[in-house]
């Protein structure tokens, strides 16, 4: 018989933290910043500020977490010995379990998509679908990737190491330094849900097109494309293709890649460039600081004829 109408039993109390049991499954994790955080907010506060859902399971006399499991965890990391809990005072089917561990999901944190399908999964009953707030067009859409490359569930903290081929080490050094010089600080980007279902279709075609398993070597494919269309950046942003005139403001900057639709050249190439706007600047017909406008003047020169 399906408790889904039974109004929730409650009460308040005070209990230690390392009492009570924590979700062997959660949807719900926390990057490890985000986590040390809440350790620094709590120590700081000296008590949880918000309060955590517990469940009694008189049938194990367990006090399970329903919602607030990281709350919990930094509790005990601060070494707090009471905490206030709402205590849910029956007994509850799986499927309400769940189904209130899911609508309680939206206090902190990110989802994991694997195991937030895998749960969903378990409330066959439409009504408790209804109430965790989650529809199944939006878990539709996780299903189309395997995510779990990205996945970083119920981590306290994760160690990543990057190993590159001699040949590829020098970029990959460039790329890490231009990400330092745009990252001065804690810096999150917000983009459109429509950007994340772009990107999980991208995944999901390059998979099946190069045939390969591992998201970032997928990822990486992605970028390849990316690169050999730089010049497309450049249409309707800043250059009018039809008139070769600037849009909008002509002093403002623009990447140079987006001109020469390439971010390298041969070095036999470039050591020509390179002397010929060394001259330039010798010459004091270009500024030292402005090196760029050689590539101004020679093509100005060009055609001019």
């Amino acid at each position: 018989m399906s408790d889904a109408d039974e109004p929730l039993t409650l009460r308040r109390e005070t209990v230690d933290p390392v009492d009570l049991t924590l979700l062997e499954v959660n949807a719900r994790y926390m990057r490890k910043e985000t986590f040390d955080r809440l350790v620094a907010n709590v120590r700081r506060d000296g008590a949880l500020t918000s309060t955590p859902l517990v469940w009694h399971d008189a049938a194990t006399e367990r006090m399970v977490v329903l919602s607030g499991n990281h709350r919990i965890m930094a509790a005990r990391e601060v070494g707090l010995t009471a905490v206030d809990v709402i205590v849910v005072d029956q007994e509850l089917s799986r499927a309400r379990q769940v189904a209130l561990q899911l609508s309680h999901n939206a206090i902190e944190g990110e989802d994991d998509p694997a195991t937030l399908k895998h749960l969903y999964e378990e409330l066959d009953d439409v009504d408790w679908r209804a109430y965790s707030g989650l529809d199944d067009k939006q878990l539709d859409l996780l299903a189309q990737v395997d995510l779990e490359g990205l996945s970083e569930a119920n981590l306290d903290f994760a160690t990543v190491q990057l190993v590159f081929l001699p040949m590829e080490l020098d970029a990959a050094r460039a790329s890490f330094d231009e990400a330092r010089k745009l990252v001065q600080a804690d810096v999150r980007w917000l983009a459109g849900y429509g950007d994340y279902e772009a990107t999980l279709d991208a995944l999901a075609t390059t998979h099946g097109a190069h045939n390969v398993g591992n998201v970032a070597t997928a990822l990486g494919l992605i970028l390849h494309v990316f690169e050999r269309h730089l010049g497309e950046l450049r249409d309707g942003v800043w250059f009018d293709p039809e008139s070769g005139e600037p849009i909008g403001n002509v002093n403002r900057l623009v990447p140079i890649e987006t001109v020469l639709e390439t971010r390298s050249m041969p070095a036999d190439a470039a050591a020509v460039v390179a002397r010929a706007v060394d001259q330039l600047v010798r010459k004091g017909e270009v500024p030292t600081d402005q090196r760029w406008r050689a590539l101004e003047l020679l093509a100005a020169d060009y055609l001019a004829g």
